[in-house]
């Protein structure tokens, strides 16, 4: 499964998804005008991230299913 190229994209995609949301907490337990400035922003970032994760998975599922 490691040599299929999709199954790489998709890992990436959810590691992403990851970093966003890690990166998300973070800014909101950091406060302050950081948080302010960028909280909402980086939290449609996670959605985008999560809806493209979403979809490469159901691909994955769906081409790979037997």
């Amino acid at each position: 499964m490691l040599q299929d190229p999709l199954f790489i994209v998709v890992a990436i995609a959810c590691l992403a998804v990851v970093a966003i949301l890690f990166f998300g907490i973070g800014s909101f337990a950091k406060g302050g005008e950081f948080n302010k400035k960028y909280a909402n922003r980086a939290m449609r970032w996670r959605i985008i991230a999560q809806f493209v994760a979403v979809m490469l998975i159901l691909l994955f599922v769906w081409l790979r299913g037997e």
